[in-house]
């Protein structure tokens, strides 16, 4: 080796101050004092103690090196042991909790500071521990299992950043040796064929036993609405609610009710205003998928509570949709069961192009295939067709209208209560001009389930482009976009209130919006074709062209013409209609 630089095998320990920024936001220098605290009194003894080194300080966590993979290990469980009873009594924004992960690996000597996979390896695992928790390779469990009077969790493989390939790991708390004894070696219920989710009951910080209720209230509210995503499996009020009072680890919430993701958050009150916090978390894993915080005041509880499992709600069920999505790209094509295909075929709806379009479609039929009764992957694949007429990438447009029709048609026989199918059904009935049969499937769908944005979009759509009512559609529109914060598809209603705003005269606000769909990837041409047409009616002629010509560039396949867009609006509402020949021709689109 070149130069000092040596190699050595260590046990690498990497530790972090959960939320750190925010508790330096909220007091830097109690913070700053409390974590001095902690190192003088507590930490710095014991890494010593236990024969470590600190090898540097990163403001608030500490990359650690031991001679010993037992010593490491006992060493961090006693520092977390000692700062949970160190924390008791200190209010829980002002906690200093640590996240630490544990590593064997080959390390590079450089001078006082060490390098190498095995410190990376023990970073990554220090990001997945759950706080106050650790986290340990299996490398490290193999050697301490014997040694040590520790209970971890096996947490399976796992992909880390940056790391070439899956670390199996395992996981420690300080509630894992009571969780372990009081389940007394009951089996793990096996997981759903479907993301599943259970939502605690949220903490009252307040000491005010009224605010009980709110609390309470929110918690079996987020459950009955993210109910009605049947591609979701919820578990019921009473099983949750089973834990009120206590702090379960979460992975003692997977294991006992059979869950992949747990939704917790507590409610703290302060004069007339309240705030929540909520989080997501991955149970299998301990990872922290999304978390945020919400204020208001308390006039009106029922709309701040109404208000509130709204914005928690669009923002789970879009999370976990993406997760989902990632975790099946990482499985074994060969292993894949009907929902982990129609997983996939999600990630090629939202892309707008042939290859994807074809793709999805192909998922979707191997998913309807493999299970005939899943209702769901009917819609998807009703939607999937229907998509493809549109964009002009069938040559039996007929023929596969109707194949979409009968799509949806089967996921409603199959599921009256599945909002989504409904949403098919409606699109089926836009596209043959049965308007009034469309708009009462998407109400339906709205009445099932309120937070879907796509029957928002839908009925925007079928008001604006098949019953020529702009007015009518505007507010739906709005209400798919607050629905829509964290979606991929989150362009498309833009682009549609975009155009609805070009119809009613609004043209500035029109060009914003269809501006702000075109940021979108994986769009296709129909962001830049509305873009064209609101541009040209704000009079930005040469701004119109280049949209004309980008919109025409995305879409090779099908050459984007007056005649043709007028061949292809047999349905549609005449008003709505000649609004976009007119701004057409306007913007400088081919006859």
């Amino acid at each position: 080796m070149a130069g000092d630089t040596q190699r050595r095998l260590a046990a690498i320990v990497s530790a972090d101050v959960v939320g750190y920024s925010r508790l330096m936001g909220v007091d830097e220098e109690g913070t700053l004092a409390s974590l001095r605290a902690h190192r003088s009194e507590l930490i710095d003894a014991k890494i010593a103690e236990h024969g470590g080194r600190i090898v540097k300080t990163m403001g608030d966590g500490l990359l650690l090196e031991f001679p010993s993979v037992v010593n490491a290990t006992q060493c961090v469980i006693e520092v977390q042991q000692n700062m949970a009873e160190r924390n008791d009594g200190i209010d829980e924004d002002k906690r200093i909790v640590f996240r630490i992960g544990v590593n064997l690996g080959d390390i590079i000597i450089d001078g006082d500071d060490i390098h190498g996979d095995g410190v990376n390896t023990a970073a990554r695992l220090q990001e997945i521990a759950t706080p106050g928790g650790i986290a340990i390779s299996h490398r490290v469990y193999e050697d301490i299992r014997a040694r040590l009077d520790a209970t971890f969790q096996d947490a399976g493989e796992q992909t880390l950043k940056n790391i070439a390939l899956p670390v199996k790991l395992w996981q420690w708390s300080p509630t894992a040796t009571a969780t372990a004894i009081a389940a007394g070696g009951s089996e793990t219920l096996p997981l759903p064929d479907k993301p599943s989710v259970a939502v605690l009951p949220f903490d009252n910080m307040s000491g005010d036993p009224e605010q009980e209720y709110f609390a309470d209230g929110i918690a079996e509210d987020v459950i009955t609405a993210l109910s009605r995503f049947r591609s979701l499996f919820v578990i019921a009020r009473n099983s949750s609610f089973s834990y009120k009072g206590t702090s379960p680890d979460v992975r003692t919430v997977a294991r006992e009710l059979g869950v992949r993701y747990v939704v917790e958050g507590s409610v703290r009150k302060a004069g007339s205003r309240v705030r929540i916090t909520a989080q997501l978390i991955d149970a299998i894993s301990g990872n922290h998928l999304w978390a945020d915080r919400f204020d208001g005041a308390l006039d009106d509880v029922f709309d701040l509570q109404d208000r509130i499992t709204e914005q928690i709600v669009v923002a789970v069920a879009p999370e976990i949709q993406t997760h989902e999505l990632e975790r099946v790209r990482r499985k074994p094509t060969e292993s894949l069961s009907a929902w982990e295909i129609y997983q996939q075929g999600l990630g090629h709806l939202h892309r707008i192009n042939e290859a994807d379009r074809t793709e999805a479609i192909r998922l979707f039929r191997e998913a309807t295939e493999l299970d005939p009764g899943f209702a769901l992957a009917h819609a998807q694949l009703s939607f999937t067709l229907f998509t493809s007429v549109v964009l002009g990438l069938v040559e039996d447009r007929e023929g596969t209208i109707a194949s979409a029709r009968a799509a949806a048609e089967k996921a409603v026989s199959l599921d009256r209560n599945e909002a989504l199918a409904h949403v098919a059904l409606g699109r089926s009935h836009m596209i043959s001009g049965e308007i009034e049969m469309a708009i009462l499937e998407l109400r339906t769908a709205i009445t099932l389930n309120p937070n879907l944005y796509w029957g928002s979009f839908q009925l925007g759509f079928a008001y604006y482009v098949f019953a020529g009512q702009p007015e009518q559609a505007l507010p739906h529109f709005d209400t798919a976009l607050r629905l829509s914060p964290r979606q991929p598809g989150r362009w498309a209603p833009l682009m549609m209130k975009g155009t609805v705003l070009r119809m009613l005269g609004r043209h500035d606000e029109a060009v914003e919006c269809c501006r702000q769909a075109c940021q979108y990837s994986n769009t296709g041409f129909f962001p830049y074709f509305h873009l064209a047409n609101a541009l040209a009616e704000a009079g930005l002629k040469s701004e119109a062209r280049a949209a004309v010509d980008r919109a025409i560039e995305l879409h090779p396949r099908l050459s984007i013409s007056i005649s043709l867009y007028r061949d292809r609006s047999v349905n549609m509402h005449e008003r709505s209609a000649k609004s976009t020949l007119d701004s057409m021709r306007k913007a400088g689109f081919p006859e």
